[in-house]
C-alpha cells in the first residue's frame, strides 16, 4: 500500500538538550490545554533511550499530573524489574516528582504471554483515546512503536478499521514478544510527534517520506499518512 504523505512539519535542532526542551514544552502545552478543555489528558510515549531526556524535562513541566493519564506506545515482553523493560524507563525519567500523581497505564500486565493481555488492556487504553498527545520513535528498520517490519500480526495491527487498541506482535528484529498500540490509536491522536537522533535516522525518514513505498516496508509511514499530520523533532 502506498499513499500521500500528510502534513510532516521537520524541527530541526542543534543538540539533543535543545531538542528535549522543545518537546517537553510543546507536549506539555498540549497536555495543559486538553486539561483546561476536557478535564484530563492522555500521553503516550516510547521506550528505549532516545526519549529519555525528553522525558525527564516532561517531569519537570506545570501540569495538574492528577489529571494526566500515561501509557506506553508498546512494550517488550518483560517484567518491570528488567532492564529492557519500558515501563521502567518511564517510572525512573517522567512518573518522578509532582509527576508521579499521573495515571499510569502499564502494558506488561504479567501475563504468561502478551496474546493473553491485550483484551482486558484494551478496556484500560480505550478511555484514553483519542490520545491527546502520542509522541512516536522510529527505527532504522522504519518500525514505530513496535509495528515491525515482518511481524507476524501486523496487517491487524495496521488495520485503520483495527477495533483493539494494542494487539501483541512477534517479529525477527525484536527478541522478546511485544505488544504495541494499533495503527487507529496511534493515528487518532490529537498531537503526533517522532523523536529522531544522528544521520541514520534521518535517512530513513527520507525513505520513509517517499509517497511511493510500502507501509509494510516501513510501517512508520502509516504514521507519516495520517491525516492529522506530524512533527518530526529531528537532532544530531
Amino acid at each position: 500500500m502506498s499513499g500521500v504523505i500528510s502534513k510532516v512539519e521537520i524541527r530541526a535542532f542543534a543538540g539533543r538538550e535543545a531538542q528535549a526542551l522543545a518537546l517537553a514544552a510543546a507536549a506539555a502545552a498540549d497536555l495543559a490545554e486538553a486539561i483546561r478543555l476536557r478535564g484530563r489528558a492522555s500521553l503516550a510515549v516510547p521506550g528505549g533511550t532516545t526519549p529519555g531526556p525528553f522525558l525527564v524535562e516532561l517531569s519537570r513541566a506545570d501540569l495538574d499530573w492528577a489529571k494526566l493519564s500515561v501509557t506506553l506506545t508498546d512494550e517488550r515482553w518483560v517484567p518491570e524489574e528488567s532492564e529492557r523493560s519500558n515501563g521502567r524507563l518511564l517510572r525512573a525519567t517522567l512518573l518522578r516528582g509532582p509527576a508521579s500523581a499521573a495515571r499510569f497505564i502499564p502494558l506488561f500486565t504479567g501475563a504468561p504471554t502478551p496474546e493473553e493481555a491485550f483484551g482486558d488492556l484494551d478496556d484500560a487504553l480505550r478511555p484514553l483515546t483519542p490520545l491527546d498527545v502520542c509522541v512516536l520513535g522510529m527505527g532504522t528498520d522504519g518500525h514505530t512503536a513496535s509495528l515491525f517490519p515482518g511481524g507476524d500480526r501486523l496487517a491487524e495491527a495496521m488495520d485503520p478499521a483495527q477495533p483493539l487498541a494494542a494487539l501483541a506482535l512477534r517479529a525477527p528484529g525484536a527478541p522478546e514478544p511485544r505488544l504495541t498500540l494499533t495503527r487507529p490509536v496511534l493515528t487518532g491522536a490529537r498531537r503526533a510527534c517522532l523523536l529522531i537522533n544522528g544521520a541514520e535516522k534521518r535517512r530513513v525518514l527520507a525513505e520513509a517520506l517517499d509517497p511511493a513505498g510500502a507501509e509494510a516496508d516501513m510501517p512508520v509511514r502509516a504514521i507519516l499518512r495520517a491525516a492529522g499530520g506530524l512533527t518530526v523533532f529531528d537532532a544530531p
